[in-house]
C-alpha cells in the first residue's frame, strides 16, 4: 500500500530532507531503512501517518493519486493490517517550517496566503453589500428602522457563518477523515448542497419562541425587549460557536440557541418564562445522543468486519451489501426529511422509490468504477489475500483483507460514504438554517410591524441569505471542526467512516420519529467514538473526547451568559436610537 507520510519535529527543525526511504511499520516498533537522511538540527522526531487525499494542512507532501475521489490505496492503515510499506521521494519532501508560516485557511486548502485573504475579503464585501438589495430590508421604513434592519440582517449572517464553520462537519467530517473526499472536494460539495438545502428545503414558517423553550405570553406587548432578545440570541449563539470552532470543538447549534434564549428569558422574564421540562430534555441529550451513536456505530462496524471482511471474497461481499445499505438508508432519510405526501401509504411508496433509485445508482457507480477490480477478484482464488474465516465470533478481532480485495472494499464504502455525506449535507442546510434565520425573520417582522402571531413567514431572500452565510463559514473556518471529527478522535477509513455516518443518521431518524431528545452533533461524535472503541479503547484519544464533552456542558451556560450581556447592551442602544427623532 502506498501512502504519504510526514515527519514533524517537536522543536520544528529548520530543515528536513528525506531521500528514497522505505519505511516498515510493525505493530510495536519502527524501522527506517534509508539511503540518505539529513537533519540540520538534531531533534526528536515523530513519524505520523497522513492520509494523502485529505487534510492538506496536516500533511507535508502533495498526493500523486488520481482516483476520482481519494486513492483507494491512500488510506492510513487497513482494518487489520499489521504492517504496511510506504515510499517517500525527495521531490515531495518540503519543509514543515514553510507550512507553519501560512495562515490556517491557506494550510487547509493548500493555497497561498494572498489567495486565502482575497477569498475572505470577497466574502466580507458580499456580506456588507448584498443586504442593500434584499427586499427584506424593508420598503418605506424610516431611516433608523432601515439601519436596524440592516444590522439585524448582518447578525443573521454572523450566526449562519458560525453554523457553517461548526455544524457542517456533521456531514463531511468523517468523509474527509477517511479520505473518501479531499477537503477541497468536501467544501465545494457541501457548499452547493448546503445552500440548495437552505433555499429549497428551508422551513418557511418559524416560531418566535425558538424550540419551545420560552413562554410566549410573557413577552406580549414588549416588542422592543423581544427584538433585543432575538438579536442577543443570534449574537450570543454566534459568539460561542465561534469560540468552539476556533478550538475545533463540535458543539450543538441548537443548544447554543437554547442557552441564549434561556439566559434572556430568565433575566428579563423571570423563572416562569422558561419551559424547564423542555430544557431538561435538551440537556439529557448530552448523554443519550453520544451513547446511542456509539452503540449503533459499534454494532454496524462489527457487522462490516464480521460479514464483509470474513467473507470468502470480501470485495464481492462489499459490492453486494452496498445497494442494500443504501436502499435502507435513503428510504429512511427520505421518509423523515423530504417533503413527501401527507398520505402515509403514498409517502412510504415515495420513500421506497427514492431508496430503490439510490441503490440502483450506487450499484451502477460501483460496477462502473470498480468493475475491473471486481473482475480481477472473481477470476482468482481469494484465499491468499484474505484471512481464515473459521470459528469467527461476532465480536472477534478479524484481520482485514489485503491487495485487490482491500481496494474494492475501501472503494465501495468510499462511494457509499460520499453519497451519505451529500444527502446529510443537503438535509442539514434545510433543517439547521432555521437556527439562524428564525430569530432573524422574527426580529425583522418586529421592525416592520408584522409580528402579530407566534408564527411568521420567512421570505426566500432570507433563506438564501442563511445559505450564503453557512457556505461562507464553511469555506473560511470549517476545516477546524472537520479536523476534529475526521482525525482527532480516532483514525478513520472508509469502512469506519461509513459505519459512523450510517449509525448517526439512523439514530437521528429513529429518535426524531420517537420524539427522543437527540443532538445530531453529539450523535455523530458518539458514533465516531463507537467505531474507535470497536478497535480497542486505546484507539480513541481521551484528551480530545474530554475537551469535546466539556464544551458540550459549557454550551448552554455560555450562551445564556453572552445573551444576558448582549441584551443589556442592545436595550440601552435601542432606547437611545428609538428616542432620537
Amino acid at each position: 500500500m502506498t501512502s504519504s507520510y510526514s515527519l514533524s519535529s517537536i522543536r520544528n527543525p529548520t530543515k528536513l530532507v528525506v531521500h528514497n526511504s522505505d519505511l516498515f511499520f510493525p505493530r510495536q516498533r519502527l524501522c527506517v531503512f534509508s539511503n540518505e537522511i539529513q537533519f540540520h538540527k538534531k531533534d526528536f522526531l515523530v513519524l505520523k501517518p497522513q492520509i494523502s487525499s485529505t487534510f492538506s494542512f496536516l500533511r507535508l507532501k502533495k498526493s500523486s493519486f488520481t482516483h476520482p475521489f481519494a486513492a483507494l490505496s491512500s488510506f492510513a492503515d487497513s482494518d487489520g493490517d499489521k504492517n504496511f510499506e510506504v515510499k517517500s521521494h525527495q521531490e515531495n519532501a518540503i519543509s514543515s517550517e514553510d507550512e507553519d508560516d501560512l495562515p490556517g485557511m491557506a494550510q487547509a486548502f493548500h493555497i497561498s496566503s494572498s489567495t486565502a485573504s482575497a477569498i475572505s475579503i470577497c466574502i466580507a464585501l458580499a456580506a456588507l453589500v448584498l443586504p442593500y438589495f434584499m427586499k427584506s430590508l424593508g420598503q418605506g421604513l424610516a431611516f433608523k428602522y432601515k439601519i436596524l434592519s440592516y444590522v439585524t440582517i448582518l447578525f443573521g449572517f454572523y450566526m449562519a457563518w458560525n453554523i457553517g464553520a461548526n455544524d457542517v462537519a456533521n456531514a463531511m467530517g468523517t468523509s474527509v477523515g477517511s479520505g473518501a473526499l479531499s477537503l477541497r472536494q468536501a467544501v465545494v460539495m457541501a457548499g452547493i448542497l448546503e445552500f440548495s438545502g437552505a433555499l429549497l428545503m428551508g422551513t418557511h414558517v418559524t416560531n418566535t419562541m425558538q424550540k419551545g423553550i420560552l413562554v410566549a405570553n410573557v413577552f406580549q406587548g414588549k416588542d422592543t425587549l423581544l427584538f433585543a432578545g432575538l438579536l442577543s440570541s443570534l449574537a450570543a449563539a454566534g459568539t460561542w460557536l465561534q469560540v468552539a470552532s476556533y478550538y475545533g470543538w463540535p458543539v450543538s447549534t441548537t443548544h447554543c440557541i437554547v442557552g441564549s434564549m434561556v439566559g434572556f428569558g430568565l433575566v428579563y422574564g423571570g423563572a416562569g418564562a422558561v419551559f424547564w421540562s423542555s430544557l431538561a430534555r435538551v440537556t439529557s441529550s448530552w448523554v443519550i445522543s453520544p451513547l446511542l451513536g456509539a452503540v449503533v456505530s459499534f454494532l454496524v462496524y462489527k457487522c462490516i468486519r464480521r460479514f464483509v471482511y470474513s467473507a470468502r471474497n470480501p470485495g464481492l461481499a462489499a459490492a453486494a451489501a452496498a445497494p442494500i445499505a443504501v436502499f435502507l438508508g435513503v428510504t429512511g432519510i427520505s421518509f423523515v426529511a423530504l417533503p413527501l405526501s401527507k398520505t402515509l401509504n403514498l409517502a412510504v411508496g415515495q420513500a421506497i422509490t427514492c431508496g430503490a433509485i439510490g441503490a440502483f445508482v450506487v450499484d451502477r457507480i460501483i460496477r462502473g468504477q470498480l468493475g475491473h477490480l471486481l473482475a480481477k477478484a472473481s477470476s482468482k482464488e481469494p484465499e491468499p489475500e484474505t484471512t481464515d474465516t473459521k470459528n469467527i465470533g461476532f465480536l472477534s478481532d478479524i484481520a482485514g483483507p489485503k491487495g485487490t480485495q482491500l481496494k474494492i472494499v475501501y472503494g465501495v464504502f468510499g462511494y457509499m460514504q460520499v453519497l451519505s455525506a451529500c444527502f446529510m449535507s443537503f438535509a442539514h442546510g434545510g433543517n439547521d438554517v432555521s437556527n439562524a434565520i428564525g430569530p432573524l425573520a422574527a426580529a425583522l417582522s418586529i421592525l416592520q410591524g408584522g409580528l402579530s402571531a407566534a408564527d411568521i413567514v420567512i421570505p426566500n431572500d432570507i433563506l438564501a441569505w442563511g445559505g450564503f452565510g453557512i457556505v461562507a463559514g464553511l469555506t473560511m473556518w470549517g476545516y477546524r471542526v472537520i479536523a476534529t471529527i475526521g482525525k482527532k478522535i480516532t483514525e478513520l477509513t472508509p469502512t469506519r467512516g461509513f459505519a459512523a455516518e450510517f449509525a448517526a443518521a439512523s439514530v437521528v431518524l429513529c429518535a426524531s420519529k420517537l420524539g427522543l431528545p437527540i443532538s445530531g452533533t453529539h450523535t455523530l461524535v458518539g458514533a465516531v467514538m463507537g467505531v474507535g472503541f470497536a478497535r480497542g479503547l486505546n484507539s480513541v484519544r481521551s484528551e480530545t473526547v474530554k475537551e469535546i464533552a466539556t464544551s458540550w456542558v459549557v454550551t448552554i451556560p455560555a450562551g445564556a451568559t453572552f445573551a444576558v450581556i448582549y441584551t443589556w447592551i442592545f436595550t440601552k442602544l435601542l432606547s437611545y436610537i428609538l428616542c432620537v427623532n
